[in-house]
């Protein structure tokens, strides 16, 4: 079971990538983290943004997980809007429902 809760149909070959690459990260954690952010903007992702998120895609879990959820410092080369989208869309104030 990947997550994932949308069709690839109609994505283009590296849409469909990097959907399935953040739905297969590694933990379950992370999965949920990236593959959530995924689908909601996978449409919408210019060809730099796309950069910027395999850019993360192959940053290990464990950091990019510290970076969003424990607030640890997120070095420059990776405080990128893309990443600060994919904080803020996971930016509760409430319990997450997994």
């Amino acid at each position: 079971m990947t997550g994932l809760s949308r069709s690839t149909a109609g994505l283009e070959p590296r849409r469909k990538r990097l959907l399935f690459r953040a739905w297969h990260r590694g933990t379950r954690e992370m999965d949920l983290l990236m593959g959530r952010y995924a689908e909601s903007v996978i449409e919408t992702l210019t060809e730099g943004e796309m950069d910027l998120f395999e850019a993360l895609i192959e940053v290990p879990d464990r950091d990019l997980f510290s970076w969003i959820a424990q607030g640890e410092p997120v070095p420059e080369n990776y405080d990128t809007p893309v990443f600060r989208g994919l904080k803020a869309y996971h930016t509760h104030d409430k319990p997450i429902d997994l």
